[in-house]
């Protein structure tokens, strides 16, 4: 047991091979030691075997595990909360919802009914009975009140035409899920005889986006299922070996419906979280098991018994994994740093998706792998499939690899020219919120929205709304009476502002309602909510600005104040674990900025494309000319994760034979050459994973599937195969260098492969290593 876990707890200083000599230089690269230390078993290598010897009781486990995901993990999509999270917790407009609601009640517009006719008016007496007889036959203990353009005699519920009107229904029920069945209740019965009924608002928004994003999910599932399996037979070459893979992502799956719906019980959860774990479950347990059987086969050619080769795989390939899942996972958990809802159930779910993952990537498939020994590569579509793997220094990755060790300048500058240009439309980018736009251009509730947007004055569901709370009773004080009707004569001259109406008082609290002409999202409309705030309340009375246009501002502001501290600590765990990993300072600063560079592309294309609206039509949404401003934040996460799974992996080979030969150059062309196809494989496979959710009829999950698949394909292919290469030969040996007190602390502290199983082998085959 003292074994495997000396990774988790520091242990006294010993020799490495990572080591400088005595009289190496004090700051230069470390010179490898491969043929004077002997082998000796690591913490990973006891692992793999204790995990052999144990395999039957991992195996038992995870068949409980997986019982327990299946029967009680797939009740989440019965607890995860509306499609909200967005708002900031604690703002300016947080808190003028909460003063308005104590006061007033609610007025979100739980549902909003549109009603229209081709031939009546809205004054038409036909028209009001038809609609104000429906509505009033709605029981009491469904409905706690509605307003129309009859109850109010406000035009601002008729359209311009005057053949539209709506009514806003507020539904009895002190939660969402009180709400929701208040609203099933009544649903079938808001029609009214003789005009057209649409239903909008917010419950029934939010139900359609939980449909989408439940049934997104077996959509995806089902198209990608069949396809993984094909791609991975051909990436294999045999029925077994595709199909373990596969097992792993299902447990992922699994992990991740279990973890949140664990985190229901004591937070919520937002219904989008469903959809982005799903596709890290799936995503990353396929990733890891490519990568483990990958290696295994390998191993069983060079091993004498399955014992030895499920051990060095996990000392391998396992490490690997370990210091890429904790990467990744310290990645998410950075947005737990941020009070949105959505990020924060984003994070959670996200890290314990990736910690099941990662976990059963060490666990079950090396026990999968311990009971199929050389029958993992059973059921064979092609001879080749238990063919060792080609010689060192062949094959078409090995002959690009030296062609960029080559001509390094010649790759590494026009890339970061194309990545930099396509990054370029990031630079005018607009925000603006997730609402009914999200929807598809069909969806009964985004045609409501829309019509309330264009069709009617005022933005009558949007208004820039002020809560002003006096010292005392707004009755009684004509001094304040006189004041309250001041304040909102300068609140009408506001630039921008159409019309300012008092639309509320009691006791100590009055409210006003402004109308403006631009959308509530569009950046005119958060200039206007700035002027609004600016204007000085009435004397001794403090004065809270809210609505969607304020809450979109207060967003903004809260994610801002996060997101350096959020950068920081990536970073700073992205620098400490590579460092911990390799034992250079360098490959983790140039890991960073490849990532920066590969995410600027992504969101330069992003913006052009969802921003822009340019491939609409083809990828069958409409454009609303904004990006929400979570998105970037919460893909920056995800796809900076993903990113560095692909560099350990590619650095772990690199660095292995390294450590053997000394000879930076070969090192690249044979790692590039044991991991290019493998590395293109997994983004290959990944994006038929995210490509399926792409598929979605939500624009929010369908922007954050497309906008990875352009990462997976830029960072897979440009960034790793050429960048990453032509950059470290550029560096030569300095790719490896670390100071002298560093050297010791990752001598003592370091996630090393092994203690000098893969020098001695080399030096065997290598007796005198190569110079770069």
């Amino acid at each position: 047991m003292k074994n495997y876990l000396r990774i988790f707890a520091p242990g006294p200083a010993k020799p490495d091979r990572h080591a400088p000599t005595a009289s190496g230089p004090m700051n230069g690269p470390s010179t490898p030691a491969h043929h004077t230390q002997p082998a000796r078993s690591s913490a990973f290598e006891a692992w793999g075997r204790m995990v052999y010897r144990r395999r039957r009781v991992v195996l038992l486990i995870a068949v409980l595990f997986a019982v327990v995901g299946g029967v009680w993990g797939t009740s989440i999509f019965a607890k995860v909360q509306t499609a909200g999270g967005f708002d900031a917790p604690g703002s300016q407009s947080q808190t003028e919802a909460a003063l308005a609601t104590k006061a007033f009640g609610r007025d979100a517009g739980d549902v909003v009914v549109l009603y229209s006719s081709r031939t009546l008016t809205a004054t038409a007496p036909a028209f009001r009975s038809a609609v104000t007889g429906s509505l009033a036959a709605l029981p009491h203990s469904k409905v706690e009140s509605y307003a129309t353009y009859w109850s109010t005699g406000s035009r601002q519920f008729v359209s311009g035409s005057g053949h539209q009107t709506y009514a806003v229904i507020e539904l009895a029920g002190a939660s969402d899920d009180a709400r929701q069945a208040s609203y099933d209740a009544i649903k079938s019965e808001l029609s009214a005889p003789g005009v057209r009924a649409q239903v909008g608002g917010v419950v029934p928004t939010d139900e359609v986006i939980n449909q989408q994003a439940t049934a997104n999910i077996g959509r995806a599932e089902g198209l990608s299922f069949p396809v993984l399996l094909i791609l991975l037979l051909v990436i294999f070459g045999g029925l077994v070996a595709a199909s373990l893979p596969l097992a792993i992502g299902v447990l992922g799956i699994l992990g991740s419906f279990t973890a949140l719906r664990l985190l229901t019980i004591v937070t919520g959860v937002s219904v989008f979280s469903l959809n982005i774990t799903t596709i890290l479950g799936l995503g990353l347990g396929i990733d890891y098991g490519l990568f483990l059987v990958t290696r295994f086969r390998e191993e069983l050619h060079k091993r004498d018994s399955v014992e030895d080769a499920v051990a060095r795989t996990v000392a391998t390939a396992g490490r690997t994994v370990l210091v890429s899942g904790v990467t990744v996972a310290l990645v998410l958990a950075s947005l737990m740093l941020f009070p949105e809802t959505i990020l924060r159930s984003i994070g959670y779910g996200g890290v314990a998706t990736v910690l099941v993952d990662m976990v059963a990537a060490l666990t079950v498939l090396p026990a999968l792998l311990a009971v199929l020994g050389p029958k993992v590569n059973a059921l064979r579509i092609r001879r080749s499939a238990a063919r060792p793997p080609a010689a060192e220094g062949s094959g078409g990755w090995y002959k690009l690899a030296h062609s960029v060790m080559r001509r390094p300048v010649l790759y590494a500058v026009p890339i970061v020219v194309i990545l930099l240009g396509l990054g370029a439309p990031f630079l005018h980018v607009v925000w603006g919120g997730v609402d009914a736009t999200a929807l598809p251009a069909s969806a009964a509730p985004r045609i409501v929205t829309q019509a309330l947007n264009n069709d009617f004055p005022g933005n009558p569901t949007a208004p820039i709304e002020a809560i002003v709370q006096f010292p005392g009773p707004i009755a009684s004080s004509p001094a304040r009476t006189a004041e309250l009707a001041s304040y909102t004569s300068r609140l009408s001259h506001v630039t921008g502002v159409s019309s300012a109406k008092l639309t509320g008082a009691r006791g100590d609290i009055a409210r006003v309602d402004m109308s403006y002409a631009p959308g509530p999202y569009t950046p005119q409309a958060r200039v206007i909510a700035g002027q609004v705030r600016a204007v000085a309340p009435p004397v001794g009375a403090r004065a809270y600005i809210g609505g969607q246009t304020a809450g979109l501002s207060d967003e903004l502001s809260s994610l801002g104040r996060v997101l350096p501290w959020m950068a920081l600590a990536v970073v700073v765990a992205t620098f400490v674990l590579l460092f911990l990993a390799f034992g250079s300072v360098v490959l983790p600063v140039q890991a960073i900025v490849m990532n920066v560079l590969s995410l600027s592309a992504m969101y330069g294309v992003m913006t052009w494309i969802f921003q822009d609206g340019h491939l609409s039509g083809l990828l069958g949404f409409t454009p609303n000319g904004t990006i929400s401003p979570t998105t970037p934040i919460l893909i920056f996460a995800i796809m900076f994760g993903l990113s560095m799974d692909y560099e350990v992996f590619l650095i772990s080979r690199i660095r292995e034979r390294y450590d053997a030969t000394g000879d930076n150059t070969g090192a690249i062309a044979s790692g590039l050459q044991r991991t290019g196809g493998v590395i293109t494989s997994a983004a290959l496979l990944l994006i038929i994973v995210v490509g399926a959710f792409s598929t979605s009829s939500i624009t929010f999950i369908k922007l954050i599937g497309v906008a990875m698949i352009v990462a997976l394909i830029v960072d897979a292919t440009l960034v790793r195969v050429l960048l990453v290469p032509a950059t470290m030969r550029l560096l030569g040996d300095a790719s490896w260098w670390a100071p002298r007190p560093l050297r010791r602390l990752y001598a003592r502290y370091g996630i090393h492969e092994d203690d000098g199983q893969a020098a001695a082998e080399a030096g065997a085959a290598h007796p005198e290593p190569a110079n770069a």
